[in-house]
């Protein structure tokens, strides 16, 4: 494995909202002259060596994806972060690899080294007439990054993106590496454990802890994902007065009764955007619908700030900047004007919707995860307490994805809904932020928090959001690591959420 020690002492996330204090940044590869299953193995050897290295020189250390999060789940302070994503080789997998158990056909098995962007695992499965079943809004992160955070797109009848990963190759220590998968739900063959040299570890409870674990639970080295035949997204954005009728939708999912573009059929996407200093006009609903593929379509286009169908509020909102209240509401009318464009049946494959990896301008991202039946009860209170907690330099943003079972999966309700809250950079929003909190709490609203995003994290707030959850991902964590290994992949933020325990 190439491991290139760049002597970098800061590092600053892709957001630019924190610099850390950091020993090294390695610069990891694969090496050229193997190949791809021998270079992968060599890299497995590669990396269980720096974890050697770290447990004897008491050293903290985490591997890194893209540096999407707002939050410093990949930093280590003082510790070593090793820079995964050049650790990209992709395997399509044979039937020989497959066990005779799994329920699926091999032909939708991806097995990806964990530096995998979501945009590349998307570029490659193009090409074989497939396609990954959901994305984030965005498309930038790793796959390893993108399931560790919990990710959740907008596929509400199908999930997150951890959601549709299968196995999980898992470096836990100098002298171990394990394939993890559910024992329900078997997947590999004794020939595909023998070629990566690994340990066969069949563990619901198991499997479901690691999916969301930041990078905690040592290497997440490579991920098996189950993908689908290509598909097109049929999407239109409108403007629909904030009414019983929507309220009822979002409430339910129940698209019996809809008044939407294409009728009562189910969309694959909704999502639904609240201006406050606009209601007049009705909130922004998005809906996006399954066709199959076929090639004579024409290709999504970006409107005239250069904002896609798939864009979601973050992409546009870091345009603001911080006004006196008075000029709040004029800022963002004037922004949304210049952003937002209202669309019809715009075709797109996946990939083509969800496509943003471009950052503009300088914001601050939170989210909360809520059962939908509170969805417009967050909704109303959102537009009341901005009128005395506010004026908010921002929107309210209402997505839809059904539940995890990742064990510290934040979309964790049985429907989920996420209110989305993007703003500029400054204390002002922090500040804003830790009220509206408070807030949900005081009116006893169940809600988890994005674990990517700015949150406020607490050991008494994921007791109250996670329960017995949180007992069981920490004793999941002590099985699986030993104490060396459990130190030091601990970092400032797992210290800080009451996640660190080591169990005797």
């Amino acid at each position: 494995m190439k491991t290139i020690k760049t002597g970098d002492t800061t590092w600053e996330n892709r957001h630019e909202t924190f610099v850390e204090n950091i020993k090294d940044l390695y610069e990891l590869g694969n090496e050229d002259n193997l190949d791809a299953l021998d270079g992968y193995n060599d890299t497995t050897t590669g990396l269980q060596a720096l974890i050697a290295d770290a447990i004897a020189t008491q050293m903290p250390l985490r591997a890194l994806g893209s540096g999407w999060s707002w939050t410093q789940i990949a930093t280590v302070n003082g510790g070593v972060m090793m820079d995964t994503k050049p650790l990209n080789t992709v395997f399509d997998i044979s039937a020989a690899s497959v066990s005779a158990a799994y329920t699926g056909s091999p032909q939708y098995l991806l097995f990806a080294q964990s530096g995998n962007g979501i945009w590349e695992l998307g570029e490659h499965l193009r090409a074989r007439n497939l396609s990954l079943k959901t994305s984030g809004a965005s498309n930038g992160q790793t796959i390893a990054g993108a399931i560790g955070t919990g990710a959740h797109g907008s596929a509400f009848d199908f999930g997150a993106v951890q959601d549709f990963v299968v196995g999980l190759h898992l470096i836990v220590g100098p002298n171990r590496h394990i394939w993890l998968e559910r024992a329900s739900a078997p997947v590999v063959s004794a020939a595909f454990i023998q070629n990566l040299q690994t340990e066969l570890v069949q563990d619901d409870d198991l499997f479901n802890a690691v999916l969301v674990s930041f990078g905690s639970f040592g290497i997440v080295h490579g991920v098996m994902v189950e993908t689908e035949d290509l598909f097109l997204l049929e999407t239109y954005m409108d403007r629909m007065p904030y009414d019983d009728s929507l309220k009822s939708i979002m409430q339910t999912l129940d698209f019996s009764n809809a008044n939407l573009p294409c009728g009562t059929e189910r969309p694959y996407h909704f999502s639904v955007l609240l201006n406050p200093y606009d209601m007049a006009n009705g909130a922004y609903v998005t809906t996006m619908y399954k066709r199959p593929y076929q090639p004579n379509y024409t290709p999504p286009v970006d409107n005239a700030a250069g904002i896609g169908p798939g864009d979601d509020a973050a992409c546009f909102m870091g345009t603001l900047t911080e006004v006196v209240p008075a000029l709040i509401p004029t800022l963002v009318n004037k922004v949304l004007g210049a952003s937002l464009t209202l669309f019809n049946k715009q075709f797109g494959t996946l990939g083509e919707i969800f496509n943003n990896t471009t950052l503009r301008g300088k914001l601050l991202s939170a989210a909360v995860g809520m059962p939908i039946a509170y969805s417009t009860q967050v909704a109303d209170l959102m537009l009341s307490i901005n009128n005395t907690i506010g004026p908010f330099t921002g929107i309210f943003s209402f997505r839809f994805v059904k539940g995890t079972s990742a064990t510290m999966g934040f979309t964790r309700f049985g429907q989920t809904c996420v209110m989305e809250l993007d703003a500029p950079y400054s204390d002002t929003t922090y500040n804003y932020y830790t009220q509206v909190w408070q807030q949900l709490e005081n009116a006893q609203i169940p809600f988890t928090f994005h674990w990517g995003k700015v949150n406020e994290v607490t050991p008494t707030r994921i007791a109250n959001m996670y329960g017995p959850a949180a007992t069981d991902w920490i004793a999941a964590r002590n099985k699986l690591l030993d104490a060396d290994t459990i130190k030091i992949f601990t970092n400032p933020i797992l210290q800080q959420w009451g996640l660190d325990t080591v169990l005797p």
